[in-house]
């Protein structure tokens, strides 16, 4: 699911307005981040997360290893904010990051 670089711009404009939906601190992924980070995303595709940790060869394997385990696409990371992209299987126009008007 490798997005173009078109579709990493347009969701990086999306996204620049977005709020961190889950903090990610001293305790890793825990099970509870993790039902956090599926549901956000099953619910709005596109969010922000923000790594609460000041090594950033650890933030970078961090969200490698979100990305992975949640089959999601990283568009940006920059210092310790994330955004990444995982596409609905029934998206829900309410709650969406890429439907709902700007």
């Amino acid at each position: 699911m490798k997005l173009s670089p078109a579709k990493k711009k347009q969701y990086r404009t999306l996204g620049h307005n977005l709020k961190p939906v889950v903090m990610i601190a001293d305790k890793g992924i825990t099970d509870g981040v993790t039902k956090e980070i599926n549901r956000a995303l099953k619910d709005h595709e596109l969010i922000k997360i923000k790594l609460n940790i000041n090594e950033p060869t650890t933030r970078k394997e961090l969200a490698t290893e979100i990305c992975a385990g949640h089959k999601a696409e990283l568009v940006q990371a920059i210092g310790k904010i994330i955004l990444i992209f995982r596409a609905a299987k029934k998206p829900n126009p309410k709650l969406s990051n890429l439907l709902r008007p700007a």
